[in-house]
């Protein structure tokens, strides 16, 4: 009976913790300057159309998945066969448009907690990710490491005033997506507690890349997508989209498509007002309140056998706060819906997001690439095309 009782009120303790809490308290906070150069740092020398479409479909991130391993089952589909097989499917046309590009739906995938925050901070605070990609790109301008080349087009510009640095492919069908090193190419990494994520597709490794170039993917019409860097916002190339998508829209405004979702809870309170979705904690807290009362009646009664029911069921029932811990098990469960976040089979490989909760190993790695640029010198500065 002591035990019980122990626990009973340890139970009560927690609940009433978490009902004290002010609502603002319990809600999400915006994502800081470092977090999203962090989330954007492995895209953000990705061609201008590619970033957008990538910071589209991130805010769908079930769908991520199931692009991911239709892609990884029909690696040969592509061009004309590829157009025709994305008709067949639900997904958003954004999620749609990266098929053409397997190793990006392979790094988004890979880390879908990772994709769910870039596409939670492009929601909620879409000029500030626009900004830091820029922000991203000056460094590795300034750096020398960002520079025209065969395989793509660098321009530096004024858009409203403000100057932005576009990336274009020098052909317009065939897109080299470069790989590269995002804690050297920058330049010094200024946030310790923040390392950026980085990805090396297979041929690639660490220790022999620094800046290279992917095999040549003709796209056909999958690149649609544009960047308003003066405005902070993306936009649609509506005759190549409706080519690709077999439609005819007439804007080149984008929106985001709630139904595409598929559940995923939005991470802060204007996402939710703005798309849909209940502030997460209310139903739990009702909840929580009929469980402690019952509680409190069943140990009137002197039954521990009823506590203990009743104990199992507010267990079962999920009568607990919806906090960050919350919300990454219920992103776990979405996976689920879908079959889990993606085939593993073999040894794992590095991923663009391999940086979080490293930041000594990612340190030294900065370190030995600084090393390795020092002993490159302008070869690796060109930036240009193929293998090293």
């Amino acid at each position: 009976m002591k035990r019980i009782l122990s626990r009973l009120a340890a139970w009560s303790l927690a609940a009433l913790v978490t009902l004290s809490l002010p609502l603002h308290a319990q809600e999400a906070a915006s994502f800081k300057k470092e977090e999203i150069e962090q989330l954007v740092a492995p895209i953000a020398l990705y061609p201008d159309a590619l970033v957008a479409q990538i910071l589209m479909a991130s805010t769908y991130p079930l769908e991520i998945v199931q692009a991911a391993r239709w892609s990884k089952a029909n690696p040969k589909v592509a061009g004309k066969e590829l157009e025709d097989a994305m008709q067949k499917q639900t997904w958003d046309p954004s999620v749609k448009s990266l098929s053409a590009f397997p190793q990006v739906l392979a790094m988004l995938n890979d880390k879908l907690d990772m994709t769910q925050k870039l596409g939670d901070a492009f929601l909620a605070q879409q000029k500030d990710v626009m900004d830091a990609i820029q922000r991203l790109r000056a460094n590795a301008h300034a750096a020398g490491n960002l520079n025209s080349s065969k395989e793509q087009k660098v321009t530096v510009e004024q858009q409203n005033g403000t100057t932005v640095i576009k990336i274009e492919p020098a052909s317009p069908e065939v897109v080299y997506v470069p790989v590269y090193n995002p804690t050297v190419v920058y330049g010094p990494w200024p946030y310790p507690a923040y390392p950026p994520y980085y990805y090396y597709p297979p041929g690639y490794s660490s220790g022999t890349v620094f800046f290279a170039f992917t095999v040549g993917i003709f796209v056909g019409n999958a690149m649609w997508g544009g960047c308003h860097w003066g405005g902070g916002n993306v936009y649609i190339n509506h005759n190549t989209y409706n080519n690709f998508n077999k439609t005819d829209i007439k804007t080149g405004d984008w929106q985001h498509r709630p139904e595409h979702r598929k559940g995923v809870e939005y991470r802060d309170p204007g996402s939710r007002q703005k798309y849909g979705g209940q502030r997460p904690g209310v139903d739990s807290r009702e909840a929580y309140r009929g469980r402690a009362e019952q509680g409190r009646q069943d140990i009137a009664r002197a039954g521990p056998e009823s506590l203990d029911r009743d104990r199992g069921g507010g267990d079962r029932a999920g009568g607990r706060d919806v906090g960050a811990g919350d919300r990454q098990r219920d992103a776990a469960g979405a996976r689920d819906q879908v079959g889990g976040s993606g085939d593993r089979t073999g040894a794992r490989q590095p991923d663009a997001f391999d940086g979080v909760g490293r930041g000594g190993q990612t340190r030294d790695f900065s370190n030995r690439g600084a090393a390795s640029r020092a002993s490159a010198g302008g070869h690796a500065r060109a930036g240009g095309g193929g293998r090293r």
